[in-house]
């Protein structure tokens, strides 16, 4: 190194130095110069000592190359073993847990063969039923266990296949090891494809899903329907579910639901439901005696007498009630309590339905048949019977059946709905025709009584008039007119609707007895049918529903002022020409008594004879069923005729010859014995009524001669 550059120095001068040399600044500058010069042999010093130790640097980094140079090999060697080891491990690991999979599949295995023998000796229900879940879930664990090692072996024996083409290609470790790895993969290969195949369908797994499978339809069969004879009296009440097994019951049904569905026994498990619960819900109908079900065929029921059809029908409309409201909703609930938790809850609606349908079926199968039978009369009521109840169902129907699974069964029930309608009505419109078409076959009563076609209609009109029956005829009728006209036409109210119905039937009526009345060769009987006819229809149906419905006015002008006419005819013609046999004006040409005498004899004598024949005809064909008609006209047939007999007597009793006839009191009371109503006739009609069917309100103080007397005096 070069020295740094030298201070320079003041040339010396000579001569004695100046007492001013020895200033303090002289010192200071003498001793800085003094360390300065200490300073540069330390750094010469340094210099040196660097430069040796540079080339001690040197000598290190050659060494350390060399060094780095020999261990490199060894270096590469560690990695790729730490490399090695590390995909072994990655091999290995996966098969370490395969293994653990089959440990815990064998500890669980010998569980079930403990809890097995434990169910059979469990006798209290609810320690079973505990004992139960248990096994439940070690069936779970288990098939979780086998389903754990079916998806792991697979890729830990491809990993470890992978290893040892590895090793076997690199020899990248000792054949020992390699042989050690390879027989482990023959291992697992033998395991997974033997014996993990038994153990998933020839095992203890398979064994208890068959004991499971026994055990739910064991369960199944217990839960039952009770006091169904209790529920058969109480369905008019609202649709309640009751619950058919307790929620251990419940709870344990649809573990092994699952459990099953979880195993591939999803369609077994569905078939062991529905047909043990289609069963049970069968046989609890069964409890209620439904042996009419068997006769269902249009012909069938068509042989059927007609109490048996009536008690059918009753028994129909109660039992399909109980059945769509108590049991079927009952079903419904068990359904959704165990198969809603399977496959996201889209099968138990369709398992409910399978339930249903063949009891729906029976129901329904029936009440077709019934629609599509002959057209009677008396059905009528019965099929008004079951369209209400089927009314009352529309709501519970459709809420039981909810979805796309219940449509077709929501269809039947509709399809079965417009059949009734459509029987209904036909029905009744033919019931009509019948009346109007005299289709009874028989001739006009000889008596003159009250036809029976007549008394039966007007009871029929009567009983649908009522309150059991107006509103769903009138739904009927309202039905119908919807569609023939369209829901977009705006139909009469019910009550008009059923009005100008039954007010259709009544003028059949009118016209049928009209033509009967046609058919008499005796006028005087004629009038004697109509004036009973038509008192009836009016006496019948006033102060009744049916009277309210067409009004009394109504009434009055259709038939009471029409039995008044036919009473005046009646009067007119069978008793007033009697009467005119006692007049007066043949007398008043006689000259002398003794052709007077003559004349009043032949009177009396003609008078006689005529009333002999009327009275004849008056017991045997001129009869009046109605006592109230028959005392209202003994009233003014005993005014008209006794009056007029008793004045005769009294003006030319002197003409007569004694005990030739008899006195006003003796006539007065033969009169009134021809209106005593104790013949056949009578008594035969008075065995057809019911009490309280006819009032004495209606009276008939003198018979007007035309309408408009008439109806004054209504």
């Amino acid at each position: 190194m070069d020295s740094p550059h030298p201070l320079p120095l003041v040339p010396y001068r000579g001569g004695s130095m100046d007492p001013k040399e020895n200033d303090p600044m002289l010192a200071k500058l003498q001793s800085a110069c003094s360390d300065l010069k200490k300073l540069l042999h330390s750094s010469a010093d340094m210099e040196s000592s660097l430069e040796k130790m540079d080339t001690n640097f040197d000598a290190f980094q050659e060494t350390l190359s060399e060094v780095s140079r020999r261990v490199a090999p060894l270096q590469s060697v560690a990695i790729a073993a730490k490399a090695l080891d590390t995909r072994i491990n990655r091999a290995v690991s996966p098969a370490l847990v395969v293994l653990e999979s089959f440990k815990l599949s064998e500890s669980l295995q010998r569980k079930l063969l403990q809890l097995t023998p434990e169910l059979s000796s469990k006798d209290a229900p609810k320690k079973r039923l505990k004992a139960l879940i248990k096994y439940v879930d070690c069936v779970d664990k288990l098939n979780d266990a086998i389903g754990s090692i079916s998806l792991e072996c697979e890729p830990a024996i491809q990993k470890l296949q992978e290893v040892v083409e590895f090793l076997s290609r690199t020899r990248a470790t000792d054949q020992f090891r390699t042989h050690r790895l390879r027989e482990t993969l023959i291992t697992l290969k033998a395991l997974y494809e033997t014996e993990l195949e038994s153990m998933r369908f020839d095992g203890l797994l398979d064994e208890a899903l068959l004991n499971l499978q026994d055990e739910y339809e064991g369960i199944l069969q217990q839960l039952r329907h009770r006091n169904m004879g209790e529920l058969q009296g109480d369905v008019t009440g609202d649709m309640a579910a009751c619950d058919l097994g307790t929620d251990l019951e419940v709870e344990l049904l649809r573990r092994i639901s699952e459990t099953l569905a979880a195993n591939d026994c999803l369609d077994i498990c569905i078939d062991i439901f529905v047909k043990v619960r289609y069963r049970r819900a069968a046989k609890a109908l069964m409890r209620l005696n439904p042996d009419y079900l068997r006769t269902y065929t249009p012909d069938e029921i068509d042989k059927m007498e007609w109490e048996n059809l009536e008690s059918a029908t009753a028994l129909w409309i109660q039992h399909f009630e109980l059945a769509v409201k108590k049991v079927l909703v009952s079903e419904k609930k068990l359904c959704k309590q165990v198969l809603s938790g399977t496959m996201d809850g889209l099968i138990w609606t369709e398992c409910f339905v399978k339930i249903a349908d063949k009891i729906m079926a029976v129901f329904f199968r029936f009440g077709e048949g019934v629609a599509r039978s002959s057209k009677e009369p008396q059905k009528l009521f019965k099929l008004l019977d079951m369209f209400d109840s089927l009314e009352k169902l529309k709501t519970p129907i459709s809420e039981i059946f909810e979805g796309e699974a219940g449509s077709d069964i929501c269809s039947r029930f509709r399809e079965l709905t417009k059949l009734l309608v459509h029987a209904t009505s036909k029905v009744f419109w033919e019931f009509g025709l019948q009346i109007e078409g005299n289709q009874d076959g028989f001739p006009p009563p000889q008596d003159a009584s009250v036809p029976k076609l007549v008394r039966y209609a007007i009871n029929y009109l009567k009983y649908l008039a009522s309150e059991s029956y107006s509103a769903p005829m009138a739904k009927v009728l309202r039905t119908e007119q919807i569609w023939k006209a369209g829901v977009l036409s705006q139909p009469e109210s019910d009550e008009n609707l059923l009005k100008d119905a039954i007010s259709s039937i009544m003028e059949a009526i009118q016209r049928n007895v009209e033509s009967k009345k046609s058919r008499y060769r005796d006028k005087i009987l004629s009038h004697v049918f109509a004036m009973n006819t038509y008192w009836y229809i009016y006496m019948r149906s006033r102060n009744s529903e049916l009277g309210k419905l067409l009004g009394d006015q109504w009434m009055k002008k259709k038939y009471k002022i029409v039995a008044e006419e036919s009473a005046y005819m009646y009067q007119k013609q069978a008793w007033g020409a009697l009467v005119k046999l006692l007049e007066e004006e043949d007398l008043s040409g006689q000259r002398n008594k003794e052709s007077t005498g003559a004349v009043i004899r032949g009177k009396m004598e003609a008078f006689l004879d005529a009333f002999d024949e009327i009275s004849k005809r008056q017991r045997t064909s001129y009869i009046i069923p109605d006592a109230d008609l028959r005392m209202q006209l003994r009233g003014a047939t005993v005014k008209l005729v006794v009056t007029a007999y008793t004045e005769f007597l009294t003006s030319y009793s002197y003409f007569l010859p004694p005990k030739s006839y008899l006195p006003p009191d003796s006539f007065q009371e033969t009169v009134g014995q021809l209106f005593n109503g104790g013949h056949r006739v009578s008594n035969r009609f008075y065995k057809d009524r019911t009490a309280g069917d006819y009032s004495a309100s209606g009276e008939i103080k003198a018979f007007p001669r035309s309408r408009s007397n008439a109806s004054n005096k209504s």
